[in-house]
């Protein structure tokens, strides 16, 4: 066996090899920082009215958005105050407890906002939240006695 030496020295390792491993976290932070960028569900954008008192809220069976020119979205899609009273009624139908989260833009009209919380309170949900994009509340500071 020509090359092969075995010689005496019975040192083993000493230090680690942490290249391949850096070579693998940096491929999965590129599979990941790919991926997330399909991820992100397309959304219209809402300029929501900041609150400092705002609570979370449990997911929401119909996503109502009220629009600065009035138009209603349910979910992302436009929708007519009838359409909204359909919608209402087949998630009655379905027999789980209706709630509904209305978005209103920062700009629509309030005349707007109170005729889709009206219409969904005469269709019978009981439960319904206005959503906000919370803000910290700024307190004033109280005077030293």
């Amino acid at each position: 066996m020509a090359g092969a030496r075995l010689s005496g020295d019975d040192e083993g390792m000493t230090e680690i090899n942490i290249l391949p491993l850096v070579d693998i976290i940096l491929v999965v932070l590129i599979i990941f920082m790919v991926t997330t960028s399909y991820i992100v569900s397309p959304s219209i954008k809402v300029n929501l009215p900041d609150a400092a008192t705002g609570e979370a809220t449990a997911p929401s069976s119909l996503a109502v958005s009220v629009l600065t020119d009035g138009t209603l979205l349910l979910d992302g899609k436009p929708v007519t105050d009838l359409g909204l009273r359909e919608a209402v009624r087949a998630a009655k139908a379905s027999g789980k407890e209706v709630v509904c989260l209305i978005a209103g833009d920062t700009d629509a009209r309030h005349g707007d906002v109170t005729r889709v919380i009206d219409l969904v309170k005469q269709e019978g949900v009981a439960k319904f939240a206005i959503n906000i994009d919370p803000i910290t509340p700024v307190t004033t500071p109280t005077p030293a006695p």
